[in-house]
């Protein structure tokens, strides 16, 4: 079953490569006491996630931040230097954290990977976007297979 409004974003415990180097966070520290835009793609540097998903989130962060959101967050089932390399890549700054999830650990908790065995991609995270104040999910969105319409930065935009 997939996360859906009203539920909590489960408690895991990730891998992301800092400036100080490979550091631990966890969703709670992620979570708690903010409002929380999650946006998940198939994976880095696949066509509509570097030309469109990944960008929409940067030119809208401000706009976001606006409305209340105190982080924007991707989430991809990528390692931490594919991740790291890929926001250097998109000029992501403070903008959009990056968020990898290489054992798709969260992904699995949140009930929505998806089988990219058929391109050589093995488990990914399926598109979509969340939307959580204080680790409570108030908005939930996943793309069909192929689509990209809920799950962009305009419509959730729509939703904060």
């Amino acid at each position: 079953m997939s996360i859906q409004v009203g539920d909590t974003i489960p408690s895991v415990t990730l891998k992301w490569l800092t400036d100080n180097g490979m550091q631990e966070v966890t969703t709670d520290e992620l979570f708690k006491g903010k409002k929380v835009v999650l946006f998940s793609v198939p994976g880095a540097f696949t066509p509509t996630c570097s030309a469109k998903h990944l960008p929409g989130f940067v030119q809208q962060a401000d706009a976001l931040k606006a409305k209340g959101v105190d982080s924007i967050i991707c989430l991809a089932v990528n390692d931490p230097f594919v991740m790291r390399a890929w926001g250097e890549k998109g000029g992501v700054g403070d903008k959009v954290k990056m968020l990898p999830d290489g054992n798709a650990t969260f992904t699995t908790a949140l009930g929505l990977t998806m089988d990219g065995s058929g391109y050589g991609l093995g488990t990914r995270g399926q598109r979509f976007a969340l939307v959580a104040e204080d680790g409570k999910v108030t908005h939930v969105a996943v793309e069909a297979p192929g689509k990209f319409e809920v799950s962009s930065a305009e419509a959730v935009l729509e939703k904060v």
